[in-house]
């Protein structure tokens, strides 16, 4: 039966995609904006600050209308507002008073489409009737780590061959791909994520679950154990390699991708074989480990490979959350992905947070930073540990051999 439901595979693949385009394409063209417009780091700053808060507004308050409204229409929504934003960033800038409101107002269209994104494409997945759901939700989120690197790549390609100036015809390129996904999903069949004769869990009967919360805080841990090496890799590559900055914000970021998608990929391929649960603590301890190279090595090219090592260590710690919390909460829903996306998001900016201020406590140590940062990865797996394991019973849920 699964046949079937390949094409609406493919397009939730190509949603997170999606979401890798609207989230990084953007910080490429900051230099150019400031130069072009004449807009100070502090205003672009704010940039970066409305995509990440309006991405969590939108996790926060999506349990109220996708139910009401359905999947398929959110899931237009979400890739109109896509396209749109990348759309107007190449015509508001120009024809408003204040070009930075012109950006502003584009980035905060295309933030809400990425928002809605993290909150439909995973649960769109977890309801098709796939046999081994924790590999496929491997493989889904594989495909951002994808776009991430893709868009990296194509994008400094094309400002090599046809100079910066012409961002804007990239971008509209890159609109492109969310327009023609809205089209792919108009037709795609979808499933519902509840069965017929399943009751939903209401809110107050999550916060009631001590699971619930367990999970909270695995989500905000696995986006902070993420996330607090991701946005200092471009220093470490700097560092490790002896380049440039601008060398040094491709090389690092897209390093990292590439391995934390290897690690998503790999276990897609063979995730039926493994049990999801001890996968979990095993990352976990790899990402303990990668922070100690990271930090403790005197030797910079080791401190960048732990950045790799580290992204291969947590690729399957926000997709196998899902995956266990889809088992352990079953009944959640819509509200259930959405608060699970909502943690995710806060640990992703408060794991960076965290070792930026740790670091200028100490001085500008980044390192120091990092170090302090074990806490991440060590909670997830204290995490792991205490889900009870009436639910976690590797014969069945967690072993990737059972279906909804």
């Amino acid at each position: 039966m699964m046949h079937s439901y390949r094409r609406t595979l493919n397009a939730c693949y190509i949603g997170y995609v999606v979401q890798a385009i609207v989230n990084n394409f953007v910080p490429l063209l900051f230099l150019t904006f400031q130069s072009t417009y004449h807009i100070s780091m502090s205003s672009i700053t704010m940039l970066i600050t409305a995509n990440f808060l309006i991405q969590l507004l939108v996790d926060f308050l999506s349990t109220g209308f996708i139910d009401r409204i359905g999947y398929r229409a959110s899931l237009i929504l979400a890739h109109a507002c896509a396209a749109a934003g990348l759309i107007l960033l190449t015509i508001l800038p120009e024809i408003m008073p204040d070009p930075f409101m012109g950006l502003f107002l584009s980035v905060a269209v295309y933030a809400l489409g990425g928002g809605l994104l993290e909150v439909l494409v995973s649960p769109t997945v977890e309801a098709l009737p796939t046999e081994n759901k924790e590999k496929t939700m491997s493989l889904l989120h594989s495909f951002y780590c994808w776009g991430h690197v893709a868009v990296v790549l194509i994008s400094t390609v094309f400002f090599s061959l046809f100079e910066l100036e012409r961002w804007k015809i990239m971008a509209l390129l890159w609109a492109l791909v969310p327009a023609f996904n809205l089209l792919a999903f108009c037709k795609v069949p979808l499933c519902s994520l509840m069965a017929e004769d399943e009751e939903g869990l209401p809110l107050t009967a999550l916060f009631k679950r001590p699971d619930f919360w367990i999970l909270m805080v695995v989500m905000t841990c696995a986006g902070a154990s993420e996330q607090s090496v991701s946005q200092w890799a471009s220093t470490f590559a700097e560092q490790g390699l002896g380049v440039s900055k601008s060398i040094g914000d491709l090389a690092g970021p897209m390093f990292f991708a590439i391995c934390m998608g290897s690690s998503r990929l790999l276990y897609g391929m063979i995730g039926e074989k493994l049990n999801l649960r001890k996968a979990m603590l095993l990352s976990g301890f790899l990402c303990i480990f990668s922070y100690c190279v990271i930090s403790l090595s005197p030797i910079p090219a080791l401190s960048l490979i732990g950045c790799g090592i580290c992204g291969f260590s947590v690729g399957i710690m926000w997709p196998g959350t899902f995956s266990i919390a889809a088992v352990v909460l079953k009944g959640g829903g819509t509200t259930l992905f959405a608060l699970m996306a909502l943690a995710g998001d806060l640990g992703c900016s408060g794991g960076p947070t965290f070792v930026g201020l740790i670091s200028d406590h100490a001085g500008g140590n980044l390192k120091f930073g990092v170090q302090m940062a074990i806490i991440f990865p060590a909670l997830l797996i204290a995490g792991i540990l205490l889900i009870r394991k009436s639910h976690t019973q590797p014969s069945a849920d967690m072993s990737g051999q059972n279906s909804r």
